[in-house]
């Protein structure tokens, strides 16, 4: 996935919706210890800085060196690069060795992920027994049904400008994604955790949202603009106009568990 947002980045800052606290709660519920914490693909670090409300030290990595530069800063958080010439045994020291990790956290992201070796490298750093690996992701948001008309004729004009099969596992709602962890009671392997993530946002910050989509940008590259003028002013007439601020919801999936020991 290197390089994938790197364009995008000052969008992806602003445009996405906020993890609900409760989620971050439960979490941390669920854990023995609340040491250290890693979020993996922190992006600006949205993820982080609410596991940084549980924990007493985050380590927040990207590949992406663009996103990180526009994360917020915090005396809890160190942002760390991970380029993908890191090893495996390099990335477990970084993070804080064998066995030390209390909760890992992926937003929206794990998808891109090369899932074996992740996996390999998150049943090492986590704790055992207590450590806990949490991954979620959302795919659709759910406006009013004269927008959601809109909407899901543009986004199926984006199909052929993902990159597959990982966008697969968001478009199935991580359904099918693997995930060889013990449950935890918050979604698991085959049946992950639906849950909704309300939002109250601008017309501008909706379309802001579409444009930090990865398919947007690939599109562009080849050619092909998916968000023309004629496109967007069709939304905001559905939308209700340019001035109007709605409440959203987008929906959200998770799965959470734990290495059996």
């Amino acid at each position: 996935m290197a390089g994938l947002f790197d364009k995008q980045a000052d969008l992806y800052l602003d445009a996405r919706p906020n993890y609900p606290s409760e989620w971050f709660s439960k979490l941390a519920g669920l854990t023995d210890h609340h040491v250290l914490a890693w979020d993996a693909a922190t992006g600006n670090g949205q993820a982080a800085l609410a596991v940084a409300d549980h924990y007493e030290r985050v380590i927040a990595t990207d590949i992406s060196e663009p996103q990180l530069k526009l994360a917020t800063p915090h005396p809890k958080i160190d942002y760390r690069h991970t380029p993908s010439t890191m090893t495996d045994d390099e990335l477990v020291e970084l993070i804080g060795g064998e066995s030390s990790v209390d909760l890992i956290t992926v937003a929206q992201a794990v998808h891109w992920f090369d899932l074996p070796r992740f996996y390999a490298v998150a049943k090492r750093v986590l704790r055992k027994p207590g450590g806990i690996i949490a991954v979620w992701g959302y795919n659709d948001v759910v406006v009013s049904p004269e927008f959601d008309e809109v909407q899901y004729r543009f986004h199926a004009q984006t199909l052929p400008y993902w990159k597959y099969p990982n966008i697969q596992h968001v478009f199935d709602a991580y359904g099918a994604l693997p995930f060889p962890f013990e449950s935890v009671g918050m979604g698991s392997e085959g049946e992950p955790l639906m849950l909704e993530m309300p939002k109250t946002t601008s017309f501008e910050g909706i379309v802001r949202m579409f444009k930090s989509w990865s398919a947007i940008v690939t599109a562009r590259e080849k050619g092909v603009e998916l968000l023309p003028e004629s496109l967007v002013r069709e939304l905001e007439t559905a939308w209700g106009g340019a001035d109007l601020i709605r409440n959203v919801v987008y929906k959200a999936f998770m799965i959470a568990g734990k290495v059996s020991v």
